[in-house]
């Protein structure tokens, strides 16, 4: 495997976390058992085969890739992919392939679909992805992933097979959706973006941006910028019923070492070790 671009992987219950952000570096990440990515700030080679991405906001850092990657399907002959993002964001995405694709001499095809905070997107069956609106510097999004079956309804249960199928025959709906919180990517954004989405605090897995650790670093300002600061990790706390917690998107204004430091002074117990920090 062509190794051009940095990523971490983490698995947990039968999905696998794979990516890295750094704060103006990239964003990029992937769940292949759920056949998605979020954001394009770069695009390991790996990820190549990933079709379907959704995109949170259009710094650079999170869709520096995009073009690059939409150009490698081409190049390899893959079906053109499918890419979410704000609404507000695809024209300004269609010209840029345009004159990207000028410079190369190359077709760059995709499929560019609207990500409206508060509409939900359906991938199969089996998944779908909820929209919710984050608090960034401009148009912004963060994605939950849900897994959904059909459950027997409880005033049905009990009965015998054949009453049931007899009930299915004759029109009745014996069962009823049932949702559950698979992952949950918040992109960048202030701490009201959290707070607008409480499926973020439910999901098995939460990759959240934490691009401030320092004491000395005002949170009104970061909040104004739509970051967030540790403590406003900490004072969500008793919020976050989430299996595994990814912290990400560290400022490049901290060492590695630093970061790890911090996070191990403030929080000793790593959030009863499901606090993962990706450095």
């Amino acid at each position: 495997m062509i190794d051009n671009a940095p990523f971490r992987t983490l698995v947990h219950k039968g999905l696998t976390v794979e990516g890295y952000s750094r704060a103006a570096v990239q964003s990029c990440w992937r769940i292949p058992e759920l056949k998605l990515g979020f954001d394009l700030g770069a695009q390991p080679w790996g990820f190549m085969a990933t079709s379907t991405w959704f995109v949170t906001h259009t710094h650079l850092d999170h869709i520096a890739a995009l073009p690059v990657y939409v150009a490698r399907r081409r190049m390899m002959k893959m079906e053109p992919p499918t890419i979410y993002l704000p609404e507000s964001a695809i024209e300004p995405i269609e010209k840029l392939l345009r004159a990207v694709s000028r410079l190369d001499r190359g077709r760059l095809p995709c499929t560019l679909l609207p990500a409206r905070p508060g509409e939900e997107i359906e991938l199969s069956r089996e998944h779908v992805v909820t929209v919710s609106p984050t608090c960034h510097t401009l148009p912004s999004v963060g994605f939950v992933v849900w897994e959904r079956r059909r459950k027997l309804k409880h005033e049905y249960q009990g009965l015998p097979g054949d009453k049931i199928r007899d009930l299915r025959l004759s029109g009745v709906d014996v069962t009823h959706e049932v949702r559950t919180p698979l992952v949950a990517y918040l992109g960048d954004s202030a701490p009201e973006g959290l707070d607008r989405c409480p499926a973020m605090f439910e999901a098995m897995i939460l990759i959240t941006e934490l691009t401030f650790v320092a004491h000395s670093h005002r949170k009104e300002k970061i909040h104004k910028f739509g970051h967030m600061h540790l403590d406003d990790l900490l004072a969500r706390r008793e919020r976050f019923r989430n299996e595994v917690v990814i912290a990400t998107h560290f400022s490049t204004r901290y060492t590695d070492d630093r970061i790890r430091r911090t996070l191990a002074r403030k929080i000793p117990d790593m959030l009863d070790g499901r606090l993962h920090i990706w450095l």
